[in-house]
Formats: C-alpha cells, structure tokens, sequence
C-alpha cells in the first residue's frame, strides 16, 4: 500500500507539472512576458531604480506591508511576483473579486499554521485589494498588525479613499506610474526576439507607423500594448514565406482605435490645435467646434484636448469667469466615466463654455512677479509678517501686524510686499465678468498699501518637508535636535528653508561631522533614501550607534570615503545610482585647490538631472584674541598697555586667517564652471560662549593648533600671555561670530524644451 500510495503522488506531481506547462503554452503574451526579476522589470525607475528603498527591500528580503497602486497595465502585479520569487517566505495570492472572507480566513489560518511550527514568515498578495467590502478589509486587519501575515495589496484606485484607513497607515505606498514611450518599446522589442516567452521564433514585421500607433494608444499601460501585439500577430495570415507583417491597418483594428490622420509631431497637429485654442480665445463657439470635430475625426487623443482646455480655461478665460476650470475639470472627469463616443458630448460642453464666457488674460501678472523675483536679490520680509510662533518674538518678529478680520470689510491698510517693491503691480485686472466687478475697490486698497510701507526684515521661507508617521523616528529627531542645541536647530531650519521634497529624492550628505544635515531628507524621503559619507572609520561608529533605534532600512547608508579619495564614493554606491540632493556643511575644509576640484568633479557624476546642491560655509569672525579684546573694552580695562598692545596685534593677525580650506567664493566658481548654477546667501550669527579652563586648554594647552600659530606669528610668549590673561578673565562671556555662507546650486538641464503648440 505505501508503494501504491508513492506512485500515485508521482503521478500526480506529472500531471501537475504537465498541466502548468501548457497553462505557460496558453497564457496570454503579457503573461508570459512578465519579468522574473528585478533586472527585467522595466519602468517606474522613481522607485525601482538603484539605490531606491524598494529595490534595497526587495534585494534585502526585507519588504514589509506595501500597498502598490496606479492604472492598469504599469506592473504591480509583476512586482508582486517578483518578490514572491526573491522572498525565502511562503508566498500566497488571492484576487479580490473572487475571494471572500472564507477564503481570506482559509489563509489566515495556513499562515498562523507556519509561523507557529517553522517560524516561516507568509505574504499575502491580494489584487484589486479596494474590491474587498468594509468587513473583508476588517477581517484582515488583525492579523495584518499582530505579524501573522504580511501583507501587499495591489489598487488601481487612491488607496486614501478606498483602502481601510487602518491598513492604509500599516502600510508602505508607492504610486507607479504610466509607462514611458521608451519603456513601452523596450516590451514591445523584447516580445518580438523572446524565442522562448514571446515571438522570437517567427518571422514578424512590423511597420514603424503601426509600431508607433500602438505605442502611442496604448498610453502607458503594457498589458494593453501586448495584448494588441498579440491580437495583431495571431489574427493575421502569413505570407508565403511564412513572415507575419503588421501595417498601421492591423494595428488600428487590433487596439480597437484609429491612427491620427496627421502626424503628430507635424504642422498640420500643431496647426489645427493652435486654430482651436484660437477660436476659443477669439469667443467664435462656431469655429471651435469645427476644428475640435476634425481634431476627433482625425483620432487626436481626448485627454490631449482637454489637457489644452485646461490651460485655456487658467490664461484665456482666467478670473472673469472662475467656474471655467471647474466645468472644463468636471467635463473631463465625466469623460473618464463615460468613455467614447458618449463622452464626446462633455468634450463638446467644455468647448462651447470656454468659447462662449468672458475672457481675461490677467493671470499673465504671476509671470510679471516671476521675472521680478528672478531679477532682484533676494528681498526681505516685513518684520510685522514674520513668523513669531518659534523664537521670532524675541527678535521683534510678528510685532504689529494688523489682523484684518478685526476691522470693517475686514481689510486694514499694512504692508505686505517687500519694501523695495512697494507699489509694484502685478495683477491687472480686466473690466469684465467676476474681476471687473472688483477692479474700482482693489485700486482703492492699492493706494492704501504704499502709505502703509515699513522697514523690511531678511527673507525667510517656510520649510516644506513631509513623510509618513513613524514615531520612533520622530522621536529620535527631537532627541537628536535637542542634543545639538537650539541653535543648530535654527541653523537647520536655514540650511533646509524653501526645499520642496520628492518621496522619492535621494540625498547625499557629504563629509557629514553630525547627523544634523540629514534629519530632513531622513523625515521627508521615505521611498528614496540618504546617503552619509564621513572621512574616518571612528565618525561612521559614532553615527551608526545613534541609528540603532531607526528601522533598518530607514536608516542612512554610512560610507567612510577620505577626503583626499572622492573616487572611493563611486566605487562604493551601486552603479547608476544619482541623487537629486547633494549637502554638506563645511564639507571641503580641508581640502587645497586640487582636491575642492576632484570631489566637485564626483559630485558632478552623481548629480541626477536637474539636482540640487546646498553647501554651507561658517566661518569664524572673531577668534580667541578678538574677543579677549573686545571684553577688555567693554570692562574698560586698562591693564599693561604692552599686554593690550599684544591682544590688539593678535586680533589683527587672527582677521586674516581663521578660516581654512578653500573659501565660499571658491566652491561657488568651480560650481559653476562645472555648469551648475549657483545662488548665494550670507549672514552673520552672533554667539556668546563662557570662559572656561576648558576653553583655555583648547586654545593654549599643549599641542594646540591656535597657540602655536599664534607663537610662530607674534613671539614664543605670545600664547603663554594671553593664556594667563584669560586666566584672570574666567568665568566671563566672550562675544564670538561666525559668518554663513549658503550656497544653493541646481545641476543645469541640457535644454528646455518649448511649450506645446
């Protein structure tokens, strides 16, 4: 009976294996051509690409409870696969539509089985996740939160809206997005050579008018590509040769559209979206659409032609009619809903709205204010606008400003632009529809504000960051903040003022001394990731052991790169891996002419396009001697006048060379003859330390770089007097300075290109 019963399960294990390969035989090409790894998925590079934290999650089996959502066709279900391949856990898929929660419990149970007698992790990969009902979703919170099982869910809908909140803030998200043309020809061309998966085996042509169709139609979704590859190759007869050719005919009816009658990137596109855009302006409904209709009959893509709606609706109509851009919005989402051809009814309504309300251009004045914030230096901000929330108050910050709401028609005459602008005028507001009802008050308001000038503060922005919740890393930023001291906390809020974060940035910090410069990026990159070089094996020690609380793939990556060896940074970071954010503080002190030059050269190599770079310089104003100095005149002491002679000759000697390393006038020069363009901010900063014996020991002790300078420059007792001096002065406040200089440099793009015709 054993033996039978062995037989029996072999048996079943061939028809098995027999019946997956002619499932594989049969499946549908996009099937067949789904990547097995993470080097054959193509696409979604903002969060696939090298050094991004899912891909580090994927190669490190360490992918958590993720929630991948964006339109059909983009590759969550391949991703999930894909780590259902990498993973050493068990892997099991449900789909949404079909299962229920007898099926979702049938799971459960498998998984608890698992974990309690092989302590095997279990994933659970549910597709169109926001199909399961309110009580499904329920169903699999607890075990989603006590571990049992982990989860990846897949939505082609915002997951904010249709996902259980609480699974929702569980979760990691990431957003893909539509293919890019590129991407989508890569599929096409690699499912024309597979032998093996797709039809590298038969001969296939296909014209470059059909190829570019189905490209085009297929609007970033690949599974829509393939399948008319599939239908286009199946469907059409071989010649007598045996070859397959697919012409533009073929491709139109295998996605089910027609081609563009014009060529896209022709005059006659560019053309007639110009004489409709025209007509629109020109208030001619007639015209309008007359060209929409042959821009419909020629298979112009809708969303195309609202897209352009759309921008008419903001720099043709504007705020004569405000409601303009609600209806053209409303009108395209009605379109989404109801497809073609009904949908060609609210593609005409946006037209003849646009065509037929009052047209104002005014909008146009926010390019004015543009050109002029581009022109001028930086302007400052009215003290009586700033923020006083934080430690303002204590500068003045916030003090007299005017609460509008607490005067009649709530508006009360006050400053609001910089005082170099004052009276400027960006905003012209046309005579007719919503703006020219308000055009007599506002000139009134305007003459107000320029009698109501005041004196001008230095500009400050408001830091934009953002992240998801994560309590202990919120709760090492205060920890670590609060060991810096407030004010490097205010000196970060500086460095960082004015950043506008992508999830997906990656930043680098370079020749970090603290983890101060990388709290921000930390908080505000969840999907990137951040980057530490520092220059010695003990500072990487330092760092790493304040890290340990952080999860570990939250964590920064430390690398120990020397200064005088920038090229070790490439060699240590995965190949092809940019940063769109490169800092640092001080970071090239030490560095001579030559060596500045080679790491601006690697900073260069790791730059994405378009990144930016911020680098802070402080520099010392006043030194050891300065300040002796300056507290002898505030006490008026007399003392030995060849004592205060000395004090006075090293304060001369310090105002030429505290500082080391090359100077912020020299990094910004070779930034930009390395093409980046650099802005420059400087600023000084007040500081008050206390005499301490410590202090002394630090300037004059044995081995001290200061007093030994000193001594070679003034004499062999110069140090040892004014050691004794400050002797005399402990306990005392020693005015001290620092001058900051920011530098704010974005990596050049190689051109801009022109707005659509």
């Amino acid at each position: 009976m054993p033996r039978i019963a062995a037989n029996k399960k072999a048996v079943t294990d061939l028809f098995d294996f027999e019946a997956a390969r002619q499932r594989q035989r049969i499946a549908p090409l996009a099937d067949r051509m789904r990547p097995r790894g993470l080097d054959d998925f193509v696409g979604q590079e903002a969060i696939l690409g090298p050094g991004r934290l899912l891909r580090r999650a994927i190669a490190a089996d360490r992918v958590g409870n993720l929630i991948l959502h964006g339109p059909p066709g983009v590759g969550k279900t391949t991703l999930a696969r894909i780590i259902a391949g990498t993973t050493r856990s068990h892997f099991a898929s449900l789909n949404a539509v079909l299962a229920g929660v007898k099926e979702l419990r049938a799971e459960v149970e498998a998984a608890r089985e698992r974990l309690g007698r092989h302590g095997l992790r279990s994933f659970l990969f549910i597709d169109e996740v926001h199909r399961f009902n309110a009580a499904q979703q329920d169903a699999l919170l607890p075990w989603v939160e006590n571990g049992t099982i982990t989860l990846i869910g897949a939505t082609t809908e915002n997951p904010f809206f249709e996902v259980n909140k609480a699974l929702v803030s569980r979760s990691r998200l990431f957003r893909l997005q539509p293919l890019e043309p590129g991407d989508l020809r890569q599929l096409l061309e690699r499912a024309l050579a597979d032998a093996e998966h797709g039809y590298g085996g038969r001969a296939i042509q296909i014209e470059a008018a059909a190829s570019a169709h189905l490209l085009d139609v297929a609007g970033g979704d690949a599974r829509s590509l393939l399948n008319a590859l599939e239908l286009a190759v199946e469907t059409t007869e071989p010649d007598a040769n045996g070859a397959i050719t697919i012409d533009l005919a073929i491709a139109e009816e295998s996605i089910q559209q027609r081609a563009v009658l014009y060529d896209k990137q022709g005059d006659a596109h560019f053309d007639t979206i110009s004489a409709f855009i025209k007509s629109l302006r020109g208030s001619d409904p007639d015209a309008a659409l007359f060209w929409l209709a042959r821009m419909v009959e020629a298979g112009e893509n809708p969303r195309f032609i609202f897209r352009r709606m759309l921008i008419a609706a903001g720099e043709d109509v504007g705020l004569a009619d405000p409601q303009a851009v609600v209806v053209v919005e409303a009108c395209a989402a009605a379109f989404e809903r109801v497809g073609l051809p009904e949908g060609l009814y609210p593609l005409a309504q946006a037209a003849l709205y646009l065509a037929a309300t009052e047209k104002s251009n005014s909008v146009l004045g926010f390019f004015d204010a543009l050109k002029t914030v581009r022109a001028t230096s930086r302007q400052q901000v009215p003290s009586h606008l700033r923020d006083a929330n934080r430690d303002g108050k204590a500068f003045g910050d916030g003090v007299g400003y005017r609460y509008p709401h607490a005067f009649a028609e709530h508006w009360v005459a006050q400053q609001y632009l910089p005082g170099a602008l004052q009276g400027e005028v960006f905003w012209k507001p046309g005579g007719l529809g919503w703006e020219g009802a308000l055009g007599a008050g506002l000139q009134r308001r305007r003459a107000a504000q320029l009698a109501a000038a005041a004196e001008a503060d230095l500009e400050q922005g408001i830091l934009l960051t953002t992240g998801p919740e994560d309590p202990a890393l919120q709760r090492w930023l205060r920890r670590q903040i609060g060991s810096e001291g407030q004010r490097l906390e205010r000196l970060r809020q500086r460095f960082w003022q004015g950043a506008c974060w992508q999830r997906h940035d990656r930043c680098l910090v370079v020749n970090a001394r603290s983890l101060l410069w990388s709290l921000d990026p930390l908080d505000a990159t969840p999907e990137g990731g951040v980057v530490i070089t520092v220059a010695a094996e003990a500072e990487r020690g330092r760092l790493e052991a304040q890290l340990q609380v952080l999860d570990q793939l939250r964590r920064p990556r430390l690398l120990c790169v020397p200064s005088a060896h920038p090229e070790a940074l490439i060699a240590a970071l995965e190949p092809g891996e940019r940063f769109e954010w490169i800092v640092g503080r001080s970071s090239f002190q030490e560095l001579d002419e030559a060596g500045l030059a080679a790491w601006l050269d690697c900073v260069g190599k790791l730059a994405a396009p378009r990144a930016q770079l911020r680098w802070l310089q402080s520099m010392p104003l006043i030194g050891p001697a300065g300040a002796l100095a300056e507290l002898m005149r505030q006490r008026q002491r007399c003392g030995p006048e060849e004592l205060a002679t000395l004090v006075q000759q090293a304060a001369v000697w310090e105002s030429g060379g505290l500082g080391s390393g090359p100077g912020a006038d020299a990094v910004q020069q070779c930034l930009e003859a390395r093409g980046w363009s650099v802005e420059a901010e400087q600023w000084r900063e007040p500081l008050s330390v206390k005499l301490s014996a410590g202090l002394r020991q630090r300037w004059f002790g044995e081995g001290a770089s200061y007093g030994r300078q000193l001594g070679a420059a003034l004499g062999s007792d110069a140090a040892e007097r004014l050691e004794r001096l400050s002797a005399e002065l402990e306990g005392a406040e020693l005015a001290q300075a620092l001058q900051h200089t920011l530098l704010m440099a974005m990596k050049k793009a190689p051109g801009n290109p022109g707005p659509e015709g």
